[in-house]
């Protein structure tokens, strides 16, 4: 199954740059990668994307925690590779950052994410938020395109059949 084989990767691929930058990074010092574009600043975050919610961090674990089950029920009625490889990425990028909530202090349902991709002056991310973002954007071009789940294509309305 793809969506299981996408998602255990980027799962995967995420806990262990995590660890990475956990053994290799000090916490809050810069290192530049590509000028002050991109570069590699460990911070622990309490919130979502953009430290958006910082202190109700139980709220993002049960909103991950929806959103894997969702993503789980909804594999099994895939007939569309592009969706399957959109909802991989989305739930290994859940799975990860949720990952991180169940484990890491303060305590479980309440841990903070591993972050350490600073883009610019804008955020600092990591592989999870990558995969999720991008997810998000496959969707929109599935939508736009009108690919259904199963993997047929919309008829636009008035368009003769």
């Amino acid at each position: 199954m793809i969506v299981l084989a996408v998602a255990v990767a980027v799962a995967a691929a995420d806990q262990l740059s995590k660890a990475w930058a956990l053994a290799a990074l000090e916490p809050g010092a810069r290192r530049p990668l590509l000028g002050s574009a991109l570069g590699l600043q460990l911070i622990s975050n309490p919130g979502a994307a953009l430290s958006i919610a910082t202190g109700m961090t139980w709220v993002l674990t049960v909103v991950a925690v929806v959103v894997v089950v969702v993503v789980v029920r909804t594999a099994r009625r895939l007939g569309s590779g592009a969706w399957a490889l959109t909802l991989g990425l989305l739930l290994g990028g859940a799975v990860g950052n949720l990952i991180d909530r169940l484990i890491r202090e303060p305590g479980p349902l309440r841990g903070e994410v591993v972050d350490f991709i600073a883009y610019g002056q804008l955020f600092i991310g990591n592989v999870a938020d990558i995969a999720i973002v991008v997810a998000a954007g496959l969707a929109m071009v599935l939508v736009a395109r009108g690919v259904r789940l199963d993997g047929a294509r919309e008829v636009a309305a008035g368009a003769d059949a």
